[in-house]
């Protein structure tokens, strides 16, 4: 038996908790699991430290497995989810039915939560440069509640820190409280797929290929749906 050690996005934590204890129970493995925003894991890879298994943002892994860190051709897309705005359970939901009713929405808002573009999240990079092109930047930076993970960006809502909080849906569903009231609306609609790989200092690499291969059974696709993750993989 061995310990199979997992680097991923907090986008995608929520299948892997939910999933990983199959597969341990089904093998006699113990998963060590590390999650963190897509920045930071890849600077961890960067740095030399090893894993078993990565699940990070296409790209990201595309630029790793670039640089020699990933098995060439091991890349599999898993799913996607899309950036979605929150509220309080109960409050209000602002119009954010185009991109001039959001930036309203976020001008009015007493406080808009957000991840940290600085921590290397996805989310809160993207958000951060929309934020520019709007315009809104320094008006909205003023409120801001950033968090270092999606779900801190929703549990900022479920605490009254901020009336609205934007980051990754399968991030805000594992948050109690807290209601997705939509996509980014037109233009600024953003979606990221996120895909595993082997790391090229795996040395557990069958396992994690097992491991793979339950997150990507296709009698999961529904509950990845439920996730807010869009499954990548064939329906079988």
């Amino acid at each position: 038996m061995a310990d199979i050690k997992v680097m991923s996005a907090g986008a995608v934590e929520p299948m892997i908790r939910l999933l990983g204890p199959a597969f341990e129970k089904a093998t006699g493995h113990k998963l060590d699991l590390n999650f963190g925003t897509a920045g930071a894991l890849r600077g961890r890879l960067e740095a030399g430290e090893g894993a078993d298994l990565v699940i990070l943002p296409a790209a990201v892994v595309a630029a790793l497995e670039k640089a020699g860190l990933c098995a060439a051709g091991s890349a599999l897309d898993l799913g996607r989810t899309v950036t979605g705005v929150c509220v309080k359970e109960g409050a209000a939901a602002p119009d954010i039915s185009t991109p001039a009713a959001f930036k309203a929405a976020l001008l009015k808002a007493c406080g808009v939560s957000f991840s940290d573009p600085q921590a290397g999240g996805s989310s809160g990079t993207y958000f951060a440069g929309l934020l520019q092109k709007l315009g809104i930047a320094d008006a909205i930076g003023k409120k801001a509640v950033l968090g270092k993970r999606g779900y801190e960006v929703a549990q900022a809502v479920v605490d009254g820190r901020a009336e609205l909080g934007t980051t990754f849906i399968s991030e805000i569903l594992t948050v109690k409280g807290v209601r997705v009231i939509g996509p980014l609306p037109g233009e600024l609609y953003h979606a990221n797929t996120y895909t595993a790989a082997f790391p090229a200092k795996s040395t557990q690499r069958e396992a994690a290929m097992v491991l793979l291969r339950v997150l990507t059974n296709p009698a999961t696709r529904g509950r990845w749906s439920q996730a807010g993750l869009e499954p990548a993989f064939p329906a079988g």
